[in-house]
């Protein structure tokens, strides 16, 4: 494999195509599933809103509505069941998320315990019941969903952060367990979005993007191949080159732009 080979099979014809979005009755979920759906992809949307589930499949004939609670192993199983009923699944995306913001001397378990259970045990309920069809049919794709506040720590991230680097070592694992078994593995890493969770947030977003705009920087790396999705890049790569600092240096840059 070369340096420049995508790491995943390029996305770019979605005519037909049957796409299952976990999370997707706002923000970046909805808007992915509302592109997918303008590129002729038959869109089957997730979630526990079921009415704002039915205003989009109103929205955008042809779209299924499956309303689901994603900490629940056995609802995800049986949504699961009914989507692989109708046939092939090209891919699947776990969009589902909660983000509530907190700080180190204000520590809420129940809270932080919540965010593991929608952030990343979702995710695992959801490989549990599409894993075994994706390997069955010889082919699909697996995206989650994680965030750059996966990448190190951050203030006001401490229940979020460490849920979303636990979903982007999932996704490497995953990628390297399913790639030569005709699965692929994307992990999408946005930066800030304006979505009804970001919008709690008491201080400033820098580069923050639309649902919209997002959506079409997934597709694009869908497109690409790509295996991380990261997005405004003028923003992410910056954090990147953060991740590449020994701690003394991180810590003391992060505290001095952030605290």
């Amino acid at each position: 494999m070369g340096f420049f080979t995508p790491l995943n099979p390029p996305q770019t014809d979605w005519r037909g195509k049957t796409v299952w979005l976990l999370g997707a009755s706002s923000g970046i979920g909805q808007a992915t599933a509302a592109a997918l759906h303008g590129q002729g992809a038959l869109v089957i949307v997730s979630a526990r809103q079921q009415e704002a589930l039915e205003d989009f499949v109103a929205q955008h004939p042809g779209a299924q509505a499956l309303p689901l609670d994603v900490t629940d192993r056995v609802g995800v199983q049986t949504a699961a069941q009914q989507v692989l009923a109708q046939g092939r699944l090209d891919c699947v995306v776990y969009c589902a998320g909660t983000y509530q913001a907190m700080r180190g001397f204000a520590l809420d378990v129940d809270v932080a315990l919540r965010h593991l259970q929608v952030n990343y045990k979702g995710a695992l309920y959801l490989l549990e019941a599409v894993v075994p069809q994706l390997l069955a049919q010889g082919g699909g794709h697996i995206s989650l969903v994680g965030s750059v506040a996966g990448y190190r720590g951050l203030p006001h991230s401490l229940a979020y952060g460490p849920s979303k680097a636990a979903l982007i070592h999932l996704a490497e694992t995953l990628y390297l367990d399913l790639k030569d078994r005709g699965v692929g593995v994307s992990i999408i890493n946005p930066g800030f979005v304006q979505t009804p969770l970001t919008a709690q947030n008491d201080f400033a977003m820098p580069a923050i993007l639309t649902p919209q705009q997002a959506a079409l920087a997934i597709l694009k790396g869908w497109a690409a191949g790509d295996f991380e999705i990261h997005f405004p890049r003028r923003f992410t790569l910056w954090l990147k080159l953060l991740r590449l600092l020994p701690y003394r240096l991180y810590f003391a840059l992060v505290a001095r732009v952030t605290l």
